[in-house]
């Protein structure tokens, strides 16, 4: 459901299965962002976003963590893994919205004035 909002948005979508395949895109591919899920099977997010963030080719990509777990510590998890937003599920869209624009806009955190968690 998601890809299909951010592709009705004008975002082409790359869709990896596992955390190796989305290495594997991402290495090949160089988007501009990922939204990585951290609970994927065959490698979790938590080591393909340490992965990415270790490789010169791949470093320079924003991360935004997607996950279920909202305890308290799991964003500055995400953030020590190398994500560098983090987003719990369900995901609320225009909040979404507003942090991939603003990484994509090199405006990391500006979303906060107009949408607080």
């Amino acid at each position: 459901m998601l890809s299909r909002r951010l592709a009705r948005k004008g975002y082409e979508v790359i869709i990896a299965v596992d955390g190796a395949e989305g290495i594997s895109a991402a290495r090949q591919q160089t988007p501009d962002l990922i939204l990585m899920d951290m609970s994927l099977p065959v490698l979790d997010g938590w080591e393909a976003t340490r992965q990415l963030k270790g490789e010169v080719a791949t470093r320079h990509i924003p991360i935004i963590a997607l996950t279920a777990h909202a305890m308290a510590g799991d964003r500055e998890k995400a953030i020590e893994a190398g994500c560098d937003e983090y987003e719990t599920k369900p995901v609320e869209f225009q909040r979404l919205l507003s942090k991939i624009e603003a990484l994509l806009n090199g405006n990391p955190g500006s979303y906060k004035e107009s949408f607080q968690p």
